[in-house]
């Protein structure tokens, strides 16, 4: 996304807030529209899976009901990112009481892919959540905000609560480990 369609859409960001905070509903509704399929693609690259939905609802409930606290330091995006991966590391730390496991399936990570894709393409995307489901956590997350979502160091370091330098660092190995699986 340019410079500008990406201040563009912060800026209209920041006015749909301001409508919903004057009671206008339709924005709320705007910016849930603007923002949940990424939200959901993170969240189910980062090891959500049948929680999606669940961990995309709760991030808007708690966005809306906090609004008040978005500053604007970030894009609404990277605000949002930092709710969900909360949620999911809330829903981790609650398994893990449990006793549940948490475990990276093959398909977990998400692809662009269509039904219509080649069969190269098809053994293409196996190795390629083959490949992330070797990733750590941290570098599968740094990876998919990244590539799939298109934040900057800075904006990752914020959702992944890190450092810019951390954040290329994880970036850097993951595709080096993603390209060393795929020459295999």
């Amino acid at each position: 996304m340019s410079d500008v369609a990406e201040g563009a859409d912060e800026q209209s960001d920041l006015d749909l807030i301001n409508r919903w905070k004057g009671g206008d509903q339709r924005a709320a509704t705007l910016l849930v529209e603007r923002h949940a399929g990424s939200v959901a693609r993170f969240a189910a690259s980062v090891g959500a899976k049948g929680d999606v939905q669940d961990i995309v609802q709760d991030t808007f409930v708690r966005a809306f009901a906090s609004i008040d606290s978005f500053r604007g330091d970030s894009s609404l995006r990277t605000w949002l990112f930092t709710i969900a991966r909360r949620l999911l590391l809330d829903l981790r730390r609650s398994e893990r009481r449990r006793g549940a496991q948490v475990e990276v399936q093959d398909g977990d990570a998400v692809t662009e892919y269509d039904a219509l894709d080649s069969v190269v393409a098809d053994e293409t995307r196996q190795r390629m959540h083959l490949a992330m489901a070797r990733l750590s956590k941290t570098q599968r997350e740094v990876f998919t905000l990244r590539v799939g979502e298109g934040l900057s160091y800075k904006e990752i370091a914020a959702v992944a609560d890190t450092t810019e330098g951390a954040a290329r660092v994880h970036y850097h190995n993951a595709m080096r480990a993603i390209k060393e699986f795929l020459d295999e």
